[in-house]
């Protein structure tokens, strides 16, 4: 991912970090699945894997952090290095929420299962978009260590139709606690599961326009598809 520079040292100094938020991200990847996993089996132990990961994912955040603060501090990077630095550090972030996600996932199923209702709800789509946002995450990770703009662009092309399943489904809910004032409760629970795997998809899609950012040198945040196709492609 790094360039070469005439210190081998930092050049030794980027690479571990580089591969340091790899491995989170790889970690956050394993959390995901096992979240998708227990919500198409229900499976408990899936569960347990996903909540007992998450000290593991906040401690390399705050380590990946600050060995970025040092490297920094003693460096005084200019221009695209910088700019790489802090990307890291902001992939680092979205990485570690995307974590916190995947964990709201993993109680909101344990909640599901515990109240008996988990199989008289309309969860078959859900679980489609939870796949579709542990395979966006998978790209994004790919997109990041190639510095690939084109795969990142695809990225915020596939996280609107995360988000438009996310719409859909939000519908069909209203839909069955209207009909069944029963079913409240336990559609409150996959509503908010629906909204963590949408938060998921979000998180990869600030990755991707970080790849952009790194690569281009131009923010594309508040861009429209036009306006960011038209720009890198």
């Amino acid at each position: 991912m790094t360039e070469k520079h005439l210190s081998t040292q930092f050049d030794s100094e980027l690479n571990r970090v580089s591969a340091r938020v790899m491995e989170l991200g790889g970690l956050v990847e394993s959390q995901i699945s096992n979240a998708v996993y227990a919500l198409t089996s229900f499976s408990t132990e899936a569960v347990e894997q996903v909540i007992s990961t998450e000290q593991r994912v906040n401690a390399m955040e705050v380590e990946i952090d600050h060995e970025l603060s040092s490297i920094i501090a003693r460096r005084q990077p200019t221009a695209r290095d910088l700019r790489l630095l802090i990307a890291f550090s902001k992939a680092t972030a979205n990485l570690e929420r995307m974590g916190d996600e995947a964990c709201k996932m993993a109680r909101m199923v344990k909640s599901i299962i515990d109240s008996g209702a988990a199989r008289s709800l309309p969860s078959g789509e859900l679980r489609m978009a939870a796949q579709m946002a542990s395979e966006l995450l998978r790209k994004t990770l790919d997109a990041f260590a190639r510095l690939d703009t084109k795969a990142a662009v695809a990225i915020l092309r596939e996280d609107d139709l995360i988000d438009e399943e996310f719409d859909g489904f939000v519908r069909k809910l209203i839909t069955y606690m209207m009909e069944d004032p029963r079913t409240i409760s336990a559609s409150l629970d996959l509503l908010f599961l629906a909204k963590a795997i949408e938060r998921i998809g979000d998180h990869s899609k600030n990755v991707a326009e970080l790849i952009i950012y790194l690569v281009e040198g131009k923010d594309v945040r508040h861009q429209t598809m036009a306006e960011i196709e038209s720009a890198v492609l």
